[in-house]
């Protein structure tokens, strides 16, 4: 599946601490255990859904990756960053 990341998207994942680039989104895709959870919060909402997943680089940089999953065009990363300690907790729990 192709990744769609839109110039405005690779700069702010440039700017991010670490940077994240599209190398990385993309072992984090291969190496996912658990599944993907959806982004409820009113402001995320999007049709289709919003969605997300912790995983880890080839390199062991924890991240999480958020999505919009296009079927008919590619799969949209909306960010990428290393996760906080709630956002860890909430994928320890449903995502697992």
């Amino acid at each position: 599946m192709k990744l769609l990341i839109s110039s405005k998207i690779r700069q702010k994942l440039s700017d991010k601490t670490p940077p994240v680039n599209e190398e990385d989104i993309l072992q984090c895709f291969s190496n996912r255990v658990g599944r993907f959870l959806e982004d409820t919060r009113e402001d995320n909402r999007s049709n289709p859904p919003t969605k997300w997943f912790i995983s880890e680089t080839d390199y062991g940089m924890t991240l999480k990756v958020v999505f919009i999953f296009h079927p008919d065009k590619g799969i949209a990363i909306r960010t990428a960053y290393v996760p906080d300690s709630e956002e860890l907790r909430i994928y320890n729990k449903y995502g697992l």
